[in-house]
């Protein structure tokens, strides 16, 4: 009975039939994942959210700018399509930049085990010692990340970053022991998306761009305060 469905394109596939269904009866809109590409798919009138492969390119610039030539992305989803695009764009990104970047695959069964993840980083970063950035898939593993560089004496030589925000990654950059986080503000990606489907709903307007990206924005020292206040207020 719903007048109109937003709703995350979190695996496109096995969603479709579902989507489609829905789209059939009242316009859908696609966000947080899933791309334009998706909305399109199940005739949905707008994408918002990240673009992964292009919030990944950012962050591999960050690093190239910032001096880091060899960068580990530790993925503890590999398979997963963002997972996937968003370590290609961190390799594309510090590439344009002088540096590399290379992918640490983990067991998927290890994804949200912050020991196992931690172990593995550390091991990975002990065993190359001229890795000097490591960037995560999640705030999650970002925690692991953090305590792997601590135990293995590597604060200072190896900067971190992760995909994703949340209020232990602010406080960590505002310290400098991080270097700074990939957000892709969901927050608005929420509500413009309710706020496009309203609108489309009652007067019928719909936007010429698509898709409408909420994301990359780079928090990092020079802007985190900002960020720390806007989670204050419950909408980082």
């Amino acid at each position: 009975g719903a007048a109109g469905v937003v709703v995350p394109g979190w695996d496109p596939e096995a969603e479709v039939a579902a989507f489609k269904q829905v789209s059939s009866k009242g316009p859908e809109v696609i966000y947080n994942a899933g791309g334009i590409e998706a909305a399109n798919n199940v005739s949905g009138i707008n994408y918002f959210g990240s673009d992964e492969a292009t919030a990944g390119k950012a962050g591999g610039e960050f690093f190239g700018k910032d001096g880091e030539k060899n960068v580990l992305c530790v993925n503890t989803l590999p398979g997963a399509a963002n997972t996937e695009a968003r370590c290609k764009g961190i390799a594309d990104g510090i590439g344009e930049n002088g540096g590399k970047s290379s992918q640490l695959p983990l067991p998927s069964s290890k994804f949200g085990d912050p020991t196992a993840v931690s172990q593995a980083i550390k091991a990975a970063l002990l065993k190359d010692t001229s890795i000097d950035g490591a960037v995560t898939i999640s705030t999650g593993d970002a925690n692991a990340a953090a305590s792997a560089i601590e135990q293995g004496g590597l604060a200072g030589k190896v900067k971190l970053d992760t995909f994703d925000m949340d209020d232990t990654q602010l406080a960590r950059i505002k310290s400098d022991k991080q270097l700074f986080s990939i957000d892709q503000q969901p927050y608005m990606q929420g509500y413009l998306a309710v706020s496009a489907l309203y609108a489309y709903i009652q007067w019928g307007i719909e936007l010429p761009q698509k898709p409408i990206l909420t994301g990359p924005a780079i928090i990092s020292k020079d802007n985190v305060d900002t960020a720390i206040a806007g989670s204050k207020a419950g909408v980082r």
